[in-house]
Protein backbone atom coordinates (compact mmCIF):
# COMPACT_ATOMS: atom_id res chain seq x y z
CA UNK A 1 0.00 0.00 0.00
CA UNK A 2 2.67 2.09 0.91
CA UNK A 3 4.58 1.45 -2.73
CA UNK A 4 1.27 2.31 -4.62
CA UNK A 5 1.53 5.34 -2.35
CA UNK A 6 5.22 6.65 -3.49
CA UNK A 7 4.42 5.68 -6.52
CA UNK A 8 1.47 8.02 -6.80
CA UNK A 9 3.70 10.84 -5.67
CA UNK A 10 6.20 10.96 -8.09
CA UNK A 11 4.24 10.12 -11.22
CA UNK A 12 1.99 12.90 -12.80
CA UNK A 13 -1.10 12.86 -14.80
CA UNK A 14 -0.43 14.16 -18.49
CA UNK A 15 -2.78 16.76 -17.47
CA UNK A 16 -0.41 17.97 -14.40
CA UNK A 17 2.88 18.00 -16.58
CA UNK A 18 1.41 20.05 -18.78
CA UNK A 19 0.49 22.51 -16.25
CA UNK A 20 3.72 22.49 -14.73
CA UNK A 21 5.73 23.50 -17.86
CA UNK A 22 3.42 26.04 -18.71
CA UNK A 23 3.99 27.34 -15.24
CA UNK A 24 8.08 26.89 -15.91
CA UNK A 25 7.29 28.59 -18.63
CA UNK A 26 5.89 31.68 -17.59
CA UNK A 27 8.48 32.21 -14.86
CA UNK A 28 11.44 31.89 -17.44
CA UNK A 29 10.02 34.68 -19.22
CA UNK A 30 8.84 37.09 -15.94
CA UNK A 31 12.78 36.80 -15.23
CA UNK A 32 13.49 37.23 -18.78
CA UNK A 33 11.69 40.68 -18.49
CA UNK A 34 12.56 41.41 -15.17
CA UNK A 35 16.26 41.19 -16.35
CA UNK A 36 16.02 43.21 -19.25
CA UNK A 37 14.31 46.16 -17.38
CA UNK A 38 17.49 46.55 -15.16
CA UNK A 39 19.98 46.76 -17.95
CA UNK A 40 17.73 49.31 -19.56
CA UNK A 41 17.69 51.66 -16.89
CA UNK A 42 21.34 51.07 -16.09
CA UNK A 43 22.29 51.96 -19.89
CA UNK A 44 19.65 54.56 -20.17
CA UNK A 45 21.26 56.11 -16.78
CA UNK A 46 25.22 55.56 -17.97
CA UNK A 47 24.02 57.45 -21.35
CA UNK A 48 22.71 60.33 -19.63
CA UNK A 49 26.28 60.62 -17.69
CA UNK A 50 28.20 59.86 -20.68
CA UNK A 51 25.85 63.04 -22.49
CA UNK A 52 26.26 65.36 -19.90
CA UNK A 53 29.66 65.29 -19.53
CA UNK A 54 30.47 65.69 -22.88
CA UNK A 55 27.93 69.13 -22.39
CA UNK A 56 30.05 70.30 -19.38
CA UNK A 57 33.30 69.49 -21.27
CA UNK A 58 31.72 71.79 -24.43
CA UNK A 59 30.55 74.28 -22.21
CA UNK A 60 32.61 75.12 -19.66
CA UNK A 61 35.51 77.41 -21.28
CA UNK A 62 32.74 79.78 -22.09
CA UNK A 63 31.25 79.73 -18.51
CA UNK A 64 34.71 80.12 -16.74
CA UNK A 65 34.63 84.01 -16.60
CA UNK A 66 30.96 83.59 -14.79
CA UNK A 67 31.57 81.67 -11.84
CA UNK A 68 32.36 83.53 -8.53
CA UNK A 69 35.86 84.10 -7.46
CA UNK A 70 37.05 82.88 -11.34
CA UNK A 71 40.05 84.94 -12.80
CA UNK A 72 41.75 84.95 -15.92
CA UNK A 73 44.80 86.76 -17.32
CA UNK A 74 43.09 86.63 -21.20
CA UNK A 75 42.03 90.23 -21.54
CA UNK A 76 40.35 89.14 -24.34
CA UNK A 77 37.95 86.50 -21.70
CA UNK A 78 37.64 89.43 -19.30
CA UNK A 79 35.62 91.89 -22.02
CA UNK A 80 37.67 95.19 -20.43
CA UNK A 81 41.15 96.25 -20.83
CA UNK A 82 43.04 98.05 -18.02
CA UNK A 83 46.32 99.74 -19.09
CA UNK A 84 48.56 101.09 -16.42
CA UNK A 85 50.90 104.16 -17.43
CA UNK A 86 52.81 106.44 -16.27
CA UNK A 87 52.41 110.34 -18.08
CA UNK A 88 55.45 112.18 -18.29
CA UNK A 89 55.22 115.52 -20.24
CA UNK A 90 56.81 119.12 -19.35
CA UNK A 91 54.55 119.82 -17.35
CA UNK A 92 54.75 117.16 -14.70
CA UNK A 93 58.64 117.53 -15.07
CA UNK A 94 58.33 121.21 -14.45
CA UNK A 95 56.09 120.72 -11.64
CA UNK A 96 58.26 117.78 -9.59
CA UNK A 97 61.02 120.15 -10.40
CA UNK A 98 59.94 122.82 -7.87
CA UNK A 99 56.51 122.04 -5.28
CA UNK A 100 58.91 120.89 -2.32
CA UNK A 101 60.50 124.76 -2.92
CA UNK A 102 56.47 125.51 -2.24
CA UNK A 103 55.84 125.60 1.30
CA UNK A 104 52.81 126.74 3.46
CA UNK A 105 52.68 130.32 5.62
CA UNK A 106 50.46 130.21 8.92
CA UNK A 107 50.08 133.90 10.35
CA UNK A 108 49.33 133.46 13.33
CA UNK A 109 48.24 136.51 15.97
CA UNK A 110 47.02 137.46 19.47
CA UNK A 111 43.29 137.58 19.76
CA UNK A 112 42.24 139.99 22.68
CA UNK A 113 39.58 137.81 24.71
CA UNK A 114 36.61 139.82 26.14
CA UNK A 115 34.99 139.44 29.68
CA UNK A 116 31.97 141.19 31.07
CA UNK A 117 29.02 141.44 29.01
CA UNK A 118 25.85 139.63 30.23
CA UNK A 119 27.36 136.64 32.30
CA UNK A 120 29.66 138.79 34.05
CA UNK A 121 28.24 142.16 34.33
CA UNK A 122 26.98 143.16 37.74
CA UNK A 123 23.86 144.66 38.49
CA UNK A 124 22.70 144.13 35.18
CA UNK A 125 24.97 146.59 33.51
CA UNK A 126 26.99 145.05 30.41
CA UNK A 127 30.76 145.15 31.25
CA UNK A 128 33.61 144.44 28.93
CA UNK A 129 37.22 143.71 30.08
CA UNK A 130 40.19 142.76 27.91
CA UNK A 131 41.76 140.10 29.36
CA UNK A 132 45.37 138.91 28.09
CA UNK A 133 44.81 137.35 24.40
CA UNK A 134 45.42 134.37 22.83
CA UNK A 135 48.14 133.02 19.84
CA UNK A 136 45.59 131.96 17.32
CA UNK A 137 46.29 131.39 13.43
CA UNK A 138 44.86 134.49 12.03
CA UNK A 139 45.30 133.20 7.92
CA UNK A 140 47.54 131.54 5.65
CA UNK A 141 49.33 131.88 2.49
CA UNK A 142 51.74 130.07 0.60
CA UNK A 143 56.12 131.27 0.16
CA UNK A 144 58.75 130.23 -2.07
CA UNK A 145 62.19 128.51 -1.07
CA UNK A 146 64.46 130.08 -2.77
CA UNK A 147 68.39 130.17 -1.12
CA UNK A 148 70.09 128.24 1.63
CA UNK A 149 73.01 130.21 3.24
CA UNK A 150 74.38 129.21 6.40
CA UNK A 151 72.36 126.43 7.56
CA UNK A 152 69.09 128.46 7.18
CA UNK A 153 66.52 128.33 3.90
CA UNK A 154 65.05 132.02 3.31
CA UNK A 155 61.59 131.91 2.03
CA UNK A 156 59.84 134.94 -0.49
CA UNK A 157 56.50 135.47 -0.11
CA UNK A 158 54.00 138.37 0.13
CA UNK A 159 53.99 141.33 2.87
CA UNK A 160 50.09 140.62 3.30
CA UNK A 161 50.80 136.85 4.36
CA UNK A 162 53.10 137.91 7.18
CA UNK A 163 51.75 141.33 8.11
CA UNK A 164 51.15 141.64 11.75
CA UNK A 165 52.16 138.39 12.73
CA UNK A 166 53.51 137.29 16.17
CA UNK A 167 54.33 134.43 15.45
CA UNK A 168 55.17 132.52 11.63
CA UNK A 169 54.93 128.94 10.67
CA UNK A 170 55.88 127.27 7.71
CA UNK A 171 54.45 123.80 6.30
CA UNK A 172 56.58 121.75 4.01
CA UNK A 173 55.64 119.36 1.83
CA UNK A 174 56.35 116.26 4.12
CA UNK A 175 53.92 117.60 6.06
CA UNK A 176 56.35 118.87 8.96
CA UNK A 177 56.42 122.10 10.67
CA UNK A 178 59.10 124.72 11.29
CA UNK A 179 58.83 128.26 13.20
CA UNK A 180 60.23 130.99 11.33
CA UNK A 181 61.45 134.70 11.50
CA UNK A 182 61.09 137.65 9.90
CA UNK A 183 63.30 139.13 7.64
CA UNK A 184 61.83 141.79 6.55
CA UNK A 185 59.23 143.32 4.60
CA UNK A 186 58.17 145.54 1.82
CA UNK A 187 54.22 147.08 1.85
CA UNK A 188 54.54 148.90 -1.18
CA UNK A 189 55.68 145.64 -3.68
CA UNK A 190 53.70 143.39 -1.41
CA UNK A 191 56.79 141.18 -1.28
CA UNK A 192 58.67 139.50 2.44
CA UNK A 193 61.60 137.33 3.21
CA UNK A 194 61.54 135.25 5.98
CA UNK A 195 63.46 132.19 6.94
CA UNK A 196 63.72 128.76 8.64
CA UNK A 197 66.22 126.08 9.93
CA UNK A 198 67.41 124.51 6.84
CA UNK A 199 67.58 120.91 7.95
CA UNK A 200 65.41 118.67 6.18
CA UNK A 201 65.45 121.05 3.35
CA UNK A 202 66.14 119.53 -0.37
CA UNK A 203 64.33 121.85 -3.19
CA UNK A 204 65.15 125.17 -3.75
CA UNK A 205 63.48 127.07 -6.82
CA UNK A 206 65.68 128.64 -9.41
CA UNK A 207 65.04 131.96 -10.69
CA UNK A 208 64.01 132.34 -14.26
CA UNK A 209 63.84 135.77 -16.66
CA UNK A 210 60.77 137.59 -16.30
CA UNK A 211 61.76 139.86 -18.85
CA UNK A 212 61.71 137.03 -21.84
CA UNK A 213 57.99 136.10 -21.13
CA UNK A 214 55.97 135.84 -24.02
CA UNK A 215 52.01 136.34 -24.64
CA UNK A 216 50.19 133.17 -24.74
CA UNK A 217 53.19 130.87 -22.93
CA UNK A 218 52.49 128.08 -20.41
CA UNK A 219 52.84 128.95 -16.96
CA UNK A 220 52.02 126.93 -13.53
CA UNK A 221 51.00 128.45 -10.43
CA UNK A 222 51.95 126.53 -7.27
CA UNK A 223 50.39 127.09 -3.87
CA UNK A 224 47.48 126.42 -1.19
CA UNK A 225 44.15 128.04 -2.26
CA UNK A 226 41.77 128.31 0.74
CA UNK A 227 44.31 127.14 3.08
CA UNK A 228 46.57 124.29 3.90
CA UNK A 229 43.76 121.51 3.16
CA UNK A 230 44.67 121.85 -0.58
CA UNK A 231 48.27 121.83 -0.09
CA UNK A 232 50.54 122.07 -3.47
CA UNK A 233 47.72 122.53 -5.44
CA UNK A 234 48.70 123.14 -9.22
CA UNK A 235 47.05 125.05 -11.28
CA UNK A 236 48.00 126.03 -15.13
CA UNK A 237 47.25 128.88 -18.00
CA UNK A 238 49.24 131.18 -20.20
CA UNK A 239 50.68 134.42 -19.56
CA UNK A 240 47.79 136.79 -21.06
CA UNK A 241 50.28 140.10 -20.38
CA UNK A 242 53.73 141.02 -19.24
CA UNK A 243 53.34 144.90 -18.47
CA UNK A 244 49.85 145.57 -16.50
CA UNK A 245 49.74 148.01 -14.13
CA UNK A 246 47.27 147.42 -11.29
CA UNK A 247 46.23 150.04 -8.61
CA UNK A 248 46.69 149.13 -5.35
CA UNK A 249 44.72 150.28 -1.76
CA UNK A 250 47.42 149.37 0.75
CA UNK A 251 46.05 150.76 3.66
CA UNK A 252 41.99 149.97 2.95
CA UNK A 253 41.25 153.37 3.24
CA UNK A 254 39.06 153.23 -0.05
CA UNK A 255 41.46 155.18 -1.75
CA UNK A 256 44.36 153.91 -4.62
CA UNK A 257 47.68 154.37 -3.13
CA UNK A 258 50.24 152.67 -5.20
CA UNK A 259 50.19 150.88 -8.60
CA UNK A 260 51.64 147.03 -8.63
CA UNK A 261 53.66 146.38 -12.28
CA UNK A 262 52.39 142.67 -12.29
CA UNK A 263 52.59 139.79 -14.97
CA UNK A 264 48.72 138.41 -16.11
CA UNK A 265 47.94 134.96 -16.12
CA UNK A 266 44.63 132.89 -16.45
CA UNK A 267 46.26 130.22 -14.58
CA UNK A 268 43.56 130.05 -11.39
CA UNK A 269 44.64 131.75 -8.60
CA UNK A 270 42.57 132.11 -5.19
CA UNK A 271 42.43 133.40 -1.71
CA UNK A 272 45.57 131.27 0.02
CA UNK A 273 47.42 131.32 -3.32
CA UNK A 274 49.27 134.29 -2.52
CA UNK A 275 52.87 134.13 -1.88
CA UNK A 276 53.83 130.85 -4.08
CA UNK A 277 55.50 130.37 -7.34
CA UNK A 278 54.60 130.78 -10.99
CA UNK A 279 56.69 128.94 -12.72
CA UNK A 280 57.49 128.51 -16.70
CA UNK A 281 57.41 125.42 -18.39
CA UNK A 282 61.22 124.51 -17.57
CA UNK A 283 60.02 124.89 -13.52
CA UNK A 284 62.10 128.20 -13.07
CA UNK A 285 60.22 130.71 -11.16
CA UNK A 286 59.41 133.72 -12.91
CA UNK A 287 56.77 135.60 -10.51
CA UNK A 288 55.40 135.34 -7.40
CA UNK A 289 51.40 134.93 -7.31
CA UNK A 290 49.68 138.14 -5.51
CA UNK A 291 46.34 138.82 -5.84
CA UNK A 292 43.17 138.13 -7.85
CA UNK A 293 39.93 139.82 -9.29
CA UNK A 294 37.30 138.37 -7.58
CA UNK A 295 34.12 139.36 -9.25
CA UNK A 296 31.23 137.83 -10.65
CA UNK A 297 32.32 139.13 -13.98
CA UNK A 298 35.93 138.50 -13.89
CA UNK A 299 36.98 135.14 -14.55
CA UNK A 300 40.97 133.61 -14.95
CA UNK A 301 42.52 136.63 -13.82
CA UNK A 302 45.00 136.51 -11.99
CA UNK A 303 48.08 138.22 -10.94
CA UNK A 304 52.18 137.86 -10.08
CA UNK A 305 55.06 139.75 -9.03
CA UNK A 306 57.56 139.39 -11.95
CA UNK A 307 60.61 137.50 -10.42
CA UNK A 308 63.15 140.49 -11.98
CA UNK A 309 61.11 142.94 -9.70
CA UNK A 310 61.53 140.72 -6.99
CA UNK A 311 65.29 139.86 -6.99
CA UNK A 312 66.23 143.00 -5.97
CA UNK A 313 63.56 143.82 -2.96
CA UNK A 314 64.25 140.48 -1.41
CA UNK A 315 68.49 141.47 -1.51
CA UNK A 316 67.55 144.35 0.47
CA UNK A 317 65.47 143.20 2.81
CA UNK A 318 67.75 140.30 3.74
CA UNK A 319 70.76 143.27 3.82
CA UNK A 320 68.76 145.83 5.71
CA UNK A 321 65.44 144.28 6.63
CA UNK A 322 63.54 146.92 4.39
CA UNK A 323 63.84 148.39 1.40
CA UNK A 324 65.57 151.92 1.60
CA UNK A 325 63.74 154.67 -0.82
CA UNK A 326 64.27 158.38 -1.11
CA UNK A 327 61.44 160.66 0.46
CA UNK A 328 60.78 164.12 -0.82
CA UNK A 329 59.49 164.60 2.95
CA UNK A 330 55.68 165.79 2.15
CA UNK A 331 52.31 164.81 2.52
CA UNK A 332 50.12 164.76 -0.26
CA UNK A 333 46.27 164.50 -1.73
CA UNK A 334 44.93 164.71 -5.05
CA UNK A 335 43.69 167.70 -6.55
CA UNK A 336 40.74 165.92 -7.48
CA UNK A 337 40.09 165.67 -3.87
CA UNK A 338 39.71 168.85 -3.51
CA UNK A 339 36.72 170.94 -3.44
CA UNK A 340 36.38 173.58 -6.65
CA UNK A 341 36.23 176.55 -4.16
CA UNK A 342 39.42 175.59 -2.69
CA UNK A 343 41.02 174.81 -5.88
CA UNK A 344 40.06 178.68 -6.72
CA UNK A 345 40.40 180.38 -4.08
CA UNK A 346 42.76 179.08 -2.29
CA UNK A 347 44.89 177.30 -4.31
CA UNK A 348 44.58 179.87 -6.63
CA UNK A 349 45.08 177.44 -9.77
CA UNK A 350 44.88 178.83 -13.64
CA UNK A 351 41.31 177.87 -15.41
CA UNK A 352 41.69 174.96 -16.78
CA UNK A 353 43.99 172.88 -14.58
CA UNK A 354 42.44 169.84 -13.56
CA UNK A 355 44.89 167.25 -12.28
CA UNK A 356 47.96 167.11 -9.87
CA UNK A 357 49.37 166.75 -6.02
CA UNK A 358 48.49 169.08 -3.70
CA UNK A 359 51.36 169.42 -0.87
CA UNK A 360 49.45 169.13 2.20
CA UNK A 361 52.00 169.48 4.72
CA UNK A 362 55.98 169.91 4.61
CA UNK A 363 58.51 168.30 7.11
CA UNK A 364 60.94 170.30 8.30
CA UNK A 365 64.24 169.74 7.08
CA UNK A 366 63.68 167.46 4.74
CA UNK A 367 64.78 167.13 1.37
CA UNK A 368 61.09 169.54 0.38
CA UNK A 369 61.83 171.75 2.83
CA UNK A 370 65.12 172.74 2.13
CA UNK A 371 64.59 172.96 -1.92
CA UNK A 372 61.90 175.43 -0.22
CA UNK A 373 58.85 173.56 -1.79
CA UNK A 374 55.69 175.13 0.21
CA UNK A 375 52.39 173.89 1.59
CA UNK A 376 49.22 174.21 -1.06
CA UNK A 377 52.27 173.62 -3.57
CA UNK A 378 50.63 171.90 -6.74
CA UNK A 379 53.35 169.52 -8.30
CA UNK A 380 52.08 168.99 -11.42
CA UNK A 381 55.53 167.79 -13.40
CA UNK A 382 58.73 165.65 -12.03
CA UNK A 383 61.88 165.44 -14.46
CA UNK A 384 59.67 166.54 -17.83
CA UNK A 385 57.31 163.44 -16.65
CA UNK A 386 53.83 164.87 -16.12
CA UNK A 387 52.17 164.21 -12.57
CA UNK A 388 48.39 163.65 -12.35
CA UNK A 389 48.05 162.11 -9.25
CA UNK A 390 49.69 161.05 -5.80
CA UNK A 391 49.83 157.19 -7.24
CA UNK A 392 52.09 158.83 -10.39
CA UNK A 393 54.53 161.19 -8.17
CA UNK A 394 55.16 157.62 -5.93
CA UNK A 395 55.65 155.64 -8.85
CA UNK A 396 58.06 157.87 -10.53
CA UNK A 397 59.92 158.84 -7.25
CA UNK A 398 59.97 154.69 -5.94
CA UNK A 399 61.15 153.18 -9.80
CA UNK A 400 62.71 156.02 -11.34
CA UNK A 401 65.03 157.65 -8.73
CA UNK A 402 67.51 157.09 -6.05
CA UNK A 403 68.81 158.52 -2.64
CA UNK A 404 71.10 161.20 -3.37
CA UNK A 405 70.04 162.24 -6.87
CA UNK A 406 68.36 164.98 -7.51
CA UNK A 407 64.82 165.62 -8.54
CA UNK A 408 63.31 168.51 -10.95
CA UNK A 409 60.17 169.52 -9.92
CA UNK A 410 57.48 171.98 -11.36
CA UNK A 411 54.44 173.36 -9.27
CA UNK A 412 51.77 175.79 -9.60
CA UNK A 413 52.00 178.44 -6.27
CA UNK A 414 49.36 181.01 -6.34
CA UNK A 415 48.76 180.78 -10.17
CA UNK A 416 52.51 180.79 -11.07
CA UNK A 417 54.76 178.23 -12.23
CA UNK A 418 57.73 177.39 -9.58
CA UNK A 419 60.71 174.75 -10.35
CA UNK A 420 62.38 173.59 -7.42
CA UNK A 421 65.42 171.04 -6.80
CA UNK A 422 64.99 168.64 -4.20
CA UNK A 423 68.46 166.24 -3.76
CA UNK A 424 66.44 163.54 -2.47
CA UNK A 425 67.11 161.95 1.27
CA UNK A 426 66.62 157.90 2.50
CA UNK A 427 62.67 157.95 3.60
CA UNK A 428 62.50 157.38 7.16
CA UNK A 429 59.28 155.13 7.35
Amino acid sequence: MNDHHEQSDTQLTPLQERLKREEEERNKRAMKRKNGSKAGYFMSGLSGIVIGALLMWLLLPSLANQLPGTTTETKEQIGTEQTATVVTTDITTAVEKVSEAVVGISNYQIVQNNVGGFWFGQGGIQQNQQEEGELQEAGTGSGVIYKIENGEAFIVTNHHVIEKAEKLEITLADGSKKEATLVGGDIWTDLAVIKVKADGIKTVAKFGDSDVLKQGETVIAIGNPLGLDFYGSVTVGVISGTDRAVPVDLNGDGTEDWQSEVLQTDAAINGGNSGGALVNINGDLIGINSMKIAAESVEGLGFAIPINTVIPVIQQLETNGQVKRPAMGISLMDLTDVPAFYQAQTLQLPEGITTGVVVAEVVEGSAADQAGMKQYDVIFEMDGQPIENSIDLRQHLYTKTNIGDTLSVKVYRAGKVVELNLVLKESTT
